[in-house]
């Protein structure tokens, strides 16, 4: 890793303008330079917004499955990239839409085949920390029993149903970024997040926890997509960001779970945020969406025990900043906004 030079190291997110990365380049342009990478295939130019204000972040529209050469981009003049280098990298380049899953295949597979091959070489080329985030779907579905999953538990993924190029994909993504690790002795790292919920998710995506926020609001219909025994995990995105960062940081070159050990039934959740928004509307179910699966629990000890990390936000804490956020944000809650 090239040290250095100038008061602030260069970081690139790609997948940057999504939900969980948006909140981190918050995060890290606090003290870092942040070069934030994507295509808006799911992300959108409203989680970024604000950020473009700051001379510490630059936006590179780009589809990562495709190579790219920042040190000759004329809008990246300012970071000098070809003396500083890069010193991290996160990887979170690939489409998560629950309702436009068919729609995005082709995009997914090309997420974790050519896109992490070219993040992976670019990490090689600067000799950055690389940080990949991949997803509890790596462990397969939701077994009986109640038992938490470990980082070396190894899943059972189904690699020809039709939702492979996102599940296998990862599992492979994963492989690749090992494959580097050891081979090239590079400073690779892997997060498998579960499920993580607040500001910024997409809306009408099928994700629910949003829908159910902004519904509650207008007196609409909370819809869940599976019957009232839908169980699942929810961890607050500060807490996710908290964890990634420190991950990064650390001197292992690991995989961790990052996720939350409390399982709620939805139906509980929803019901919650309609007393907490004095909502009067009603849960509905419908059959479930090939993409939102129950996902298994998560044993989290060891990055309490490498990092010290451990989610803080309760789930009040955790609804109550994403219901101030969509009251505060209605109007571009309701604008799918992206660049023209």
């Amino acid at each position: 890793m090239k040290k250095v030079i100038f008061d602030k190291k260069n970081i690139v997110v790609f997948g940057g303008a999504g939900f969980v990365g948006s909140h981190l380049c918050e995060q890290l342009v606090k003290t870092s330079k942040v070069i934030c990478v994507d295509n808006f295939s799911t992300g959108t130019v409203d989680n970024i917004r604000m950020l473009m204000q700051n001379d510490n972040f630059k936006f590179v529209r780009h589809d990562i499955s495709q190579p790219i050469d920042l040190k000759t981009m004329a809008e990246l003049a300012d970071f000098k990239i070809e003396w500083q280098g890069i010193q991290e990298v996160y990887n979170f380049a690939c489409p998560t839409s629950a309702k436009n899953f068919d729609d995005l295949v082709i995009n997914t597979l090309d997420a974790n085949s050519l896109a992490i091959k070219n993040i992976l070489e670019i990490a090689k080329e600067y000799e950055a920390k690389l940080l990949h985030l991949s997803s509890a779907v790596v462990y397969g579905p939701r077994q009986s029993g109640n038992a938490l999953i470990k980082e070396e538990d190894q899943g059972i993924v189904d690699f020809t149903t039709p939702r492979a190029c996102y599940d296998e994909g990862k599992r492979f993504a994963e492989t690749m970024c090992t494959t580097y690790r050891d081979h090239y002795d590079l400073p690779v790292k892997i997060a498998r997040t579960f499920r993580i919920y607040g500001p910024k998710m997409l809306l009408n995506d099928g994700q629910m926890i949003p829908d159910f926020i902004v519904n509650a609001l207008e007196g609409k219909d909370l819809t869940i997509y599976g019957d009232e025994n839908f169980t699942t995990t929810l961890l607050f995105v500060d807490d996710a960001v908290d964890a990634l960062i420190k991950i990064m940081e650390s001197d292992k070159n690991e995989v961790y779970n990052v996720g939350s050990d409390v399982d709620y039934k939805l139906a509980d959740v929803a019901q919650k945020i309609m007393d907490m928004t004095a909502s009067k509307s009603k849960i509905v179910h419908k059959e479930p969406l090939m993409f939102m699966t129950e996902l298994g629990k998560p044993d989290i000890s060891k990055a309490k025990k490498h990092l010290g990390w451990f989610p803080v936000s309760t789930l009040d804490i955790g609804l109550q900043k994403t219901i101030e956020f969509a009251r505060a944000n209605k109007r571009l809650l309701g604008n799918d906004s992206k660049f023209e």
